[in-house]
């Protein structure tokens, strides 16, 4: 067995060749991961996984078939090539597949500057461990704690390796290291809980467990005594913690495969003010010790800095190469993959336009309102984006906390939600979606 990913995808691009494939990508990824929960001060549960699992995909004219396997022996590659074959051949045509021309690839990248992995030793269980520990103890050390329901700490590592006929291959490595806590307070009906959870790249930029454990302790003692809002509209304003649902609706509305579709409560708005004039988005796939960067996307295609939404008005979809082909455009380098399915449109690394407000300064300056801090379901219209989410966080009166809130619904519509944005300055600059805080105007608040 070879855990050399380049030479595996190699092997399974040969075998699609030698079954009679007419074009062929392959993907290999080998990953570790550690993931280690304490409860009440003793370890609970310690899981390691390792593994290799491969994936190919195989063009025959406009048909196309993905197969994928844990098991790397030649002989099993021949095998996943020979069913690919036979399943694409069976499979509807498609008139949009195809690889990326030749002209069009990544040929060289710089994946050190990206810092995605970091190179230090993989941390031992007993260090994770102890990492839990602390945070669950300084959880505990809050006033008010009755029980810490979970501390964990994690560590994972995967290397990536893509090759296609069309002669691109390349790969990278990413790590990342974490720790959470989830702290309760209370019993019964009045039992409250909140939790904190950090993750880097980088072990050195990662909080202190100290810190993430008492956050964790803190944001539950502030829920306590929490009731229903009133009900009527009122602005709300989105935590930083869950602004980014709302950026990320809008990714969604505009991501190729409900554009294509015809899904998209945003299908037909392309170059209109989706946003406030001085709100853009940016798309930058080359950030620094950032989860969502990326050298090149899982079609071959170079990655690189774009705009989403300038000054307001939408400039361009998320495609992959497929969706552009059927909207007569051109990729936009989005495309993702696992090892068992052919390439979708996604989205990494966004950046939303931050305000010149602190958060309590939003908050002084609302009035009376609602302030989120946590979101519950969802039930969002893709086609005309009809909004309706429950929610939790804090009530504000003449501009300050009044008491905390549950068991609320917010209900809108996206479109005119997004109008009517203002953000905050409070985004956290290591995320790869970089959003603020954001106020939402005349929300429809079903509480008491």
């Amino acid at each position: 067995m070879t855990r050399n990913l380049e030479d595996l995808t190699a092997a399974l691009l040969d075998a699609a060749r030698k079954a009679g494939a007419d074009d062929a990508d392959a993907m290999a990824v080998d990953g570790t991961s550690i993931s280690i929960d304490v409860k009440n001060g003793v370890l609970e549960q310690a899981e390691r996984s390792e593994g290799v699992d491969i994936g190919l995909r195989v063009i025959v004219g406009r048909k196309q078939a993905c197969v994928s396997a844990s098991d790397t022996r030649l002989e099993t590659i021949a095998i996943m090539a020979e069913r690919a074959l036979a399943m694409a051949r069976e499979a509807p045509d498609d008139p949009y597949l195809g690889l990326a021309d030749k002209g069009d690839l990544a040929t060289s990248w710089d994946v050190e500057a990206l810092e995605l992995y970091d190179p230090g030793h993989e941390p031992a269980a007993a260090d994770l461990e102890e990492d839990a520990r602390r945070a669950e103890a300084a959880a505990m050390a809050v006033s008010g704690i009755a029980q810490v329901q979970s501390a964990s700490a994690g560590y994972g590592r995967r290397r990536v390796h893509l090759a296609a006929s069309n002669g691109f291959a390349g790969g990278y490595t990413r790590s990342d290291r974490g720790t959470s806590c989830v702290a309760i307070a209370g019993s019964g009906t009045g039992m409250e809980r909140d939790y904190a959870g950090e993750s880097r790249i980088f072990q050195a930029d990662l909080p202190s467990p100290e810190s993430i454990g008492t956050l964790a302790g803190e944001r539950t003692m502030q829920r306590m005594g929490a009731r229903k809002p009133k009900t009527g509209a009122y602005p709300v304003i989105y935590d930083e913690r869950v602004s980014s649902s709302l950026i990320g609706h809008l990714l969604g509305a505009i991501n190729g495969s409900s554009v294509a579709r015809g899904s998209s409560w945003l299908r037909s708005a392309m170059g209109e003010l989706i946003l406030p004039e001085t709100l853009s988005i940016v798309e930058d796939p080359l950030r620094k010790r950032t989860a969502g960067s990326r050298p090149f996307d899982a079609e071959g295609l170079p990655a690189t800095q774009r705009v989403i939404v300038e000054n307001g008005v939408l400039k361009s979809w998320i495609l992959d190469l497929a969706t552009a082909r059927q909207l007569g455009l051109q990729s936009t380098a989005n495309a993702a993959r696992g090892t068992s399915a052919p390439p979708t449109p996604s989205i990494g690394n966004v950046a939303l336009t931050q305000g010149n407000q602190t958060l309590a300064q939003m908050i002084c300056d609302m009035g009376t309102g609602l302030y989120v801090t946590s979101m519950i379901g969802s039930s969002i219209n893709p086609t005309t984006g009809d909004y309706s989410r429950g929610a939790s966080g804090f009530w504000i009166e003449n501009g300050e906390i009044a008491y905390p809130v549950n068991e609320c619904t917010l209900a809108g519509n996206l479109r005119d939600m997004l109008r009517t944005l203002t953000p905050a300055n409070d985004a956290r600059l290591h995320l790869s979606r970089v959003i603020p805080s954001l106020r939402v105007e005349g929300l429809i608040l079903a509480g008491e």
